[in-house]
């Protein structure tokens, strides 16, 4: 049923609508146009997506860390029943909950986390699980073994691709096991010779440290970061994302000389 003047109303948003479509459309390809550097080839070709999946924890002031202290705390600034609106301040160390590594967080020439090509933070996502050796080893590794086993069942890593690490330790964020006194998984250095061979532009990890939790010479950092390459830690929901054909977008932080920060990392599936 349509009360009198509706028809018109209705007409009157559909034209709005389609004008606004159109100039999103045309303000989208001279985007487009003045990019500077052309997306990677990988995005060349048309992509389609079924889901988004949240690769995100949300970070409350007890989230784990990785030196078992409290590095968000927040103040409430203004509440709507006294000043009409809502505001809070955060007072965060930048390495909390789901946040980004950047390549300048352990070297000194290279890329501060608002200087990452935007290009290089949409990327072909590449999952690889450990969780079963994991829970019966919490100081497992993932190996350069283990990508020339995704490989050989999955074809080559795509070009400019990020490798995530799926041992199953999100589902521990919420529980003392998720730091274990340091006793969690990562990557081994072997397994970054081989992706800084791979073009890969990114590594992720459902923990707390790129490497695991037992290295004492944070090799992994080392050899990656300086590489120009971003790390994402602590992110959730592998589990809900296939080991090929995902896209992972990373919402990094873009703060002056950031040396990382927390960041909201979805997976279009």
């Amino acid at each position: 049923m349509c009360v009198p003047g509706c028809h018109e109303a209705v007409h009157r948003a559909l034209s709005r609508r389609g004008f606004f479509l159109k100039t999103a459309a045309v303000a989208a390809a001279a985007g487009a146009a003045s990019l500077s550097t052309p997306l990677p080839r990988a995005f060349a070709q048309e992509r389609k997506f079924s889901k988004a999946v949240d690769l995100t924890h949300t970070t409350w002031p007890e989230f784990p860390t990785f030196f078992n202290k409290v590095q968000l705390e927040i103040e409430n600034l203004t509440t709507l029943e006294k000043d009409g609106f809502n505001t809070r301040k955060w007072h965060i160390m930048e390495h909390t909950g789901t946040h980004m590594d950047a390549p300048y967080h352990f070297s000194n020439d290279k890329e501060s986390a608002d200087r990452i090509p935007v290009e290089s933070l949409v990327a072909p996502l590449a999952v690889i699980n450990i969780s079963d050796r994991a829970a019966k080893d919490p100081d497992a590794q993932l190996t350069a073994e283990d990508i020339k086993a995704w490989e050989s069942k999955n074809g080559a890593l795509p070009d400019r691709c990020c490798v995530a690490m799926n041992s199953g330790w999100d589902q521990h964020v919420k529980t003392e096991k998720f730091r274990n006194d340091m006793h969690f998984p990562g990557f081994h250095p072997d397994a970054i010779e081989l992706l800084l061979t791979r073009n890969a532009v990114g590594i992720a990890v459902d923990t707390l440290s790129l490497d695991y939790g037992q290295s004492k010479d944070f090799k992994v950092h080392y050899s990656w970061l300086p590489a120009g390459r971003w790390g994402i830690e602590a992110v959730a929901n592998l589990g809900q994302v296939p080991e090929t054909g995902a896209t992972v977008v990373i919402g990094g932080p873009k703060i002056e000389g950031a040396t990382g920060g927390p960041t909201r990392v979805i997976a279009l599936v």
